[in-house]
């Protein structure tokens, strides 16, 4: 599977991606994440920072953060 999605449960910004990846009949792969920023090492690990939603897109070598920006993503490259 080539993008993974980090999100939180009950995250809200996280089911805004998640609404858009189905919309779009994305396949995706969701890693869930700590409800502690400080055990978001896995986040950090691939993106720099610990806060979620972050998608990262192998095939287009694109890591992004920030559920506005991640959606115009996804319109533009699946749309």
């Amino acid at each position: 599977m080539a993008l993974t999605l980090y999100r939180l449960e009950g995250c809200p910004y996280c089911e805004l991606v998640v609404d858009r990846l189905e919309e779009l009949d994305v396949d995706y792969e969701s890693v869930w994440v700590e409800g502690l920023h400080s055990q978001r090492d896995e986040v950090r690990r691939v993106s720099g920072q610990r806060a979620v939603p972050v998608v990262v897109d192998e095939d287009r070598g694109v890591t992004m953060a920030e559920s506005e920006r991640i959606l115009e993503y996804l319109d533009k490259s699946y749309a």
